[in-house]
């Protein structure tokens, strides 16, 4: 899921950053209403995250833009603003919902939820391979009747696995998408984190899901004739 920050305050909009994808948002950030506007036109974003006080364009301008140009993206106003005054006029424009400065990251991360539920096809939410299944707005795994407990990282990756299930992925691939590390970096953390999953979603299954293809990468789901458990 791919959120943009527009957020001129640089400790603020890193802070958001690195919350989000703690949690295994795609985040990015923009400064000025300019390039806020130019960016929504270019790339497709599941959440816009918008400060209200903007050099130059104003949130209310992007915002306004937003509504005219991507009317059914969620806009989650982010602002010192707290008259009610400001909060109405916010909403009247298009803001799907209002939260002020100071504020927790929890609080704001639930609100990024219930926004994500309110706005994503069924398609879009949950994921499944078999009997798995990968809620990407909750964030939350089950196979069968079990719940499954991952960390940031092993959700991302598991994630990206069934993004792509019966295809296999190398560990370049993969350090690119969940890692953010190019090919220069390849290390053994892919092979350490896909036995981390396996042990945490095929431990216990007769049908393991979670496949090695040798000399390539790896696999979630589907059969390929060099693909091993």
């Amino acid at each position: 899921m791919r959120v943009l920050i527009v957020e001129d305050d640089e400790p603020v909009s890193r802070f958001l950053q690195r919350g989000l994808e703690a949690e295994h948002y795609t985040a990015e950030i923009v400064a000025d209403g300019d390039r806020a506007r130019a960016l929504t036109e270019q790339r497709e974003y599941d959440l816009v995250i918008l400060d209200l006080n903007l050099p130059g364009v104003d949130g209310l301008e992007v915002l306004k833009h937003l509504r005219a140009k991507r009317g059914s993206v969620p806009v989650l106003a982010l602002t010192s603003r707290r008259e009610v005054e400001d909060r109405v006029k916010t909403l009247d424009l298009g803001a799907d919902d209002y939260l002020a400065k100071p504020f927790a990251f929890a609080e704001l991360s639930a609100r990024v939820r219930a926004l994500m539920r309110r706005a994503a096809r069924p398609a879009d939410v949950v994921l499944r391979v078999e009997d798995l299944e990968l809620n990407r707005v909750e964030r939350t795994v089950k196979r069968g009747n079990k719940t499954i407990e991952l960390t940031p990282k092993e959700l991302g990756l598991l994630e990206y696995l069934m993004l792509n299930a019966g295809r296999c992925l190398t560990r370049t691939m993969i350090l690119q998408n969940v890692w953010k590390m190019n090919s220069e970096s390849v290390t053994n953390v892919v092979d350490v984190y896909v036995n981390y999953l396996r042990k945490k979603i095929d431990e216990g299954f007769d049908r393991k899901l979670i496949h090695t293809v040798r000399g390539a990468g790896y696999q979630i789901g589907g059969t390929a004739a060099k693909a091993h458990a």
